[in-house]
Formats: structure tokens, C-alpha cells, sequence
């Protein structure tokens, strides 16, 4: 007969680490000094950000011609990073509200930080939705309020649906974020010596005392927004696809975008976090918190959703021929064949057959290559979004109005300074709160729970 204990749960924390050395370690990025290397990293993503100033400004002063749009390709790297940083956004809250109703407990060590890749990717996101109009001082006559000229904006069009998604969204997440550092703000409150920050973070804790009634009201609180916040991680980027598939284009007008879209999205996000993660863990000594076991999750998880848009991928071309419409058909024919197939290829490439390697145990725990994995997952979900955008709007139904797309350096330095405004947040955030939940991780240290297997 074997011995094993099918019915305990492996612990998600390695070793038993008394629970006031958890509060000294995730505390002490908050109390030390940053070291050279932070500034280092900071000295980086703030060049990036300076392409990202310079970039708009060449964008506001001279005009949306700066960039590489033309005709027939209105669309283009604007609208290509705006779905790419929603998509990274969706894994926060996946993370931390889906999990949590499922009771996983190996999301603690990693939900934190999620959370807050989560507000730091609409954050990013939303800066293109502005800046595209090439105006975005103008910006007023969007918001659809009365006003003595009765202009209105058209709700009909799924790009208002994306404004009143990703809103509802950034809130709910950052509320969703706030109630979970409240605990927190209590334990800092209680061990700071510097008085300002001890007003800080006494105003932000509400009052918090750690009592059974506060502990009730924070677990009901935080119950309801997991289960409102996991609609909108289904929601957000089917409406952001309904910008594509609710058009008559070739190439976007599907009913496989909704699905393909979330797994996307989730698929993206997973890759982010488990690359920054494999920093922050090395970084500030976490390894025991955010455990190997923990990223292998993650890699599972990565893998399932790779299968997943790979199956879409598939399914595209076999609607496609099954319609029996010669555009349809010509369009997904030209996306791997024709002037573009180079971004289809490296698509493919990085997020079907990459992901795939995580069907080995060895490679999922290996984090050298977990991390390349995750890199190529990235680039080719920005791929993705570039080529449903640029190979169906370069040639539509007019062969006399095909154009070849060709992004300019502005393009390039937008792109560039928006990864380094999303690092420059991420870095600050390190540095400023905790990067993972105090309380949750102490909730679920072997022998913190009750255990009656003796009576």
C-alpha cells in the first residue's frame, strides 16, 4: 500500500520560515536605500521613456504624418500596441481574482505583483487611444456629456465600447489592487520608524487593527470583487476584438476573434509576469516565496493558452476556405505567402511552436530557458497583433489601392518608450509597496492554518 498523503496539500512556501522573517523580507526593499543596480535599471527604462517624450512630441507638433500610417493602412503601430498592452494587462487580474475563486494557493507569492502589472498596462495602453487622433488636447468633445453644440459620440461603434471597458476595468483592478495592500499598510504602519511614512501608510491601512472583524469585512469585500473582476478579464479584450470582427474587412470579420482574443491576452500577460518575476524573485531574494513550482504553473498555464491560439490560428484558415469567399480566402493565403509572411512566420514560430517546449518537465523548471520561452511569447503577440492589422488593411478589395506598410522611426520610438513607461512604473512599484502580498503569504506557511488531524 503506499503511503502517500493524497488528501494534503504541498506547501506553496519552501521550508518554514518564521512568519515575522516573512514581514522583515518582503519589507526590507521599502526600508533599504536602492543599490546601483536599481538606478542602473532605472537610468534604462527612463532612456527608453525619453524616445517615448521625444516621439509624441514629433507626434503632436508636426502630426499623425510623422508616423507610418497611409492609405489604405490608417491602422498602425497605434492600434497595434494599444491591444498589445490590454492583453498584457488581463493576467493580473487572472492571477489574482480567478485563482483566488478557484483557491489556488500557489497565486499568493506572484498576485501582488500581477495586480500591479495589471494598472501599469492599461495605464500604458491607454496613452494610444489619446495620442493616435494626433490632437489629444481635443479630447474633451470625446466625452459624451450635454453640451450647447449637441454633439454625441456614436455608441454604436465598438471603439466607445473599448473606453467604457478598459475604464470599468482599470477601476475595478485598481480597487481590487488597493483592498489587498490594506493589511499590509497595517503591518508597515506597525514596524516604520520614520514618522512621515508611518502617517503614510496610517491613512492608507483606514484603521486597520487586525481584528477577526476587520479580517471577516476584508475577506467578504475581497470576495466580491474577485468574482466582478472575473467577467471583466472575459469581457475587456472581447470588446477590444469587436474593433476588428464586428467590421466587413477580410481577415477581421470573425466570430473566432472573442475567444481567440482572451486566450491571447492571457496567454501575453502569463509570459510578462513570469519574465519580470524571474528578476524580482533573484533580485530580492524570494526564491522560497515564488517558487519554481509556482513558475512551472505559470508555464502550464502559458502552454494551454499557446495551444489554444495555435488552434485558432488553424481554425482562421479553415473557416476561411469552408466560407467559399474568394477575399477571405485570398487574405489569410496572402498572410502566410505574401508580402507580410515574414511577421506571419514569426508569429507562428513564437507563440505555437516555442510554447510547446514546456511540454518537458526538464525545460519548465529550467528558468534560462522558461525566460527565452516567455521573451519569444511576447514578441510574437506583438506579431500577432501587427499582422491582423497591417495584412488585411494593405490589401482590401481595391488591388489599385494596395500599399506596402513600412513603420518610421517615430513608429519605432513610440513603441520602445512605451516599454520603458510600463518598466519605470514596475521599478518605482518595487520600491514604494510591497511587491507581494504580506498577509496572504503568511496564510499559507505550513502550520499557519488550524490542523485537527490529531483529535
Amino acid at each position: 500500500m503506499s503511503s502517500v498523503d493524497y488528501t494534503h496539500e504541498a506547501s506553496v512556501i519552501e521550508g518554514r520560515p518564521p512568519l515575522r522573517s516573512l514581514d522583515d523580507l518582503i519589507s526590507k526593499p521599502l526600508e533599504t536605500k536602492p543599490d546601483k543596480k536599481f538606478y542602473i535599471a532605472l537610468s534604462v527604462t527612463l532612456s527608453m521613456l525619453g524616445l517615448f517624450v521625444i516621439g509624441l512630441f514629433m507626434t503632436f507638433y508636426y502630426g499623425i504624418g510623422t508616423w507610418g500610417n497611409q492609405i489604405p493602412v490608417a491602422w498602425g503601430f497605434g492600434i497595434v500596441n494599444f491591444v498589445f498592452w490590454v492583453g498584457i494587462g488581463h493576467a493580473g487580474t487572472l492571477i489574482s481574482a480567478i485563482l483566488f475563486l478557484f483557491r489556488q494557493k500557489w497565486r499568493t507569492g506572484i498576485a501582488r505583483f500581477a495586480e500591479g502589472m495589471t494598472i501599469f498596462a492599461v495605464m500604458t495602453a491607454g496613452i494610444f487611444p489619446l495620442i493616435h487622433t494626433g490632437r489629444p488636447w481635443l479630447a474633451g468633445y470625446l466625452f459624451p456629456y450635454p453640451n450647447q453644440h449637441s454633439i454625441w459620440v456614436n455608441f454604436t461603434s465598438p471603439l466607445l465600447w473599448d473606453v467604457f471597458a478598459v475604464s470599468t476595468y482599470l477601476t475595478v483592478s485598481l480597487i481590487f489592487w488597493y483592498v489587498g495592500l490594506i493589511p499590509d499598510f497595517a503591518t508597515l504602519r506597525e514596524k516604520t520608524s520614520n514618522k512621515i511614512k508611518k502617517v503614510i501608510y496610517s491613512i492608507f491601512s483606514l484603521g486597520w487593527r487586525f481584528s477577526n472583524r476587520h479580517w471577516q469585512h476584508y475577506e467578504m469585500v475581497y470576495l466580491i470583487l474577485a468574482g466582478f473582476a472575473t467577467p471583466l478579464v472575459l469581457s475587456v479584450h472581447t470588446i477590444v476584438s469587436f474593433d476588428f470582427a464586428v467590421s466587413i474587412l477580410p481577415g477581421w470579420h470573425t466570430t473566432i476573434f472573442p475567444p481567440y482574443f482572451v486566450a491571447g491576452a492571457v496567454f501575453s500577460g502569463f509570459a510578462m509576469v513570469q519574465n519580470v518575476l524571474i528578476f524580482v524573485r533573484k533580485i530580492f531574494n524570494y526564491e522560497h516565496i515564488i517558487t519554481v513550482d509556482t513558475l512551472e504553473r505559470m508555464n502550464k498555464i502559458i502552454l494551454l493558452t499557446g495551444s489554444l491560439v495555435g488552434y485558432a490560428y488553424s481554425m482562421e484558415f479553415f473557416i476561411a476556405w469552408y466560407s467559399g469567399v474568394q477575399p477571405e480566402q485570398f487574405t489569410f493565403i496572402n498572410r502566410a505567402f505574401g508580402p507580410y509572411a515574414w511577421a506571419y512566420w514569426i508569429m507562428v514560430s513564437c507563440n505555437v511552436l516555442a510554447p510547446q517546449l514546456f511540454w518537458f518537465k526538464k525545460i519548465r523548471r529550467t528558468i534560462p530557458v522558461m525566460f527565452v520561452i516567455a521573451v519569444f511569447v511576447n514578441v510574437g503577440m506583438w506579431f500577432e497583433r501587427f499582422v491582423i492589422v497591417v495584412t488585411s488593411l494593405s490589401r482590401d478589395y481595391l488591388p489599385s489601392s494596395w500599399q506596402y506598410f513600412t513603420p518610421s522611426l517615430v513608429d519605432f520610438m513610440i513603441l520602445i518608450g512605451s516599454f520603458g513607461f510600463f518598466f519605470t512604473w514596475i521599478l518605482l512599484f518595487t520600491k514604494a509597496l510591497p511587491v507581494v502580498s504580506i498577509a496572504e503569504v503568511k496564510a499559507v506557511v505550513d502550520g499557519a492554518q488550524p490542523s485537527h488531524k490529531e483529535h
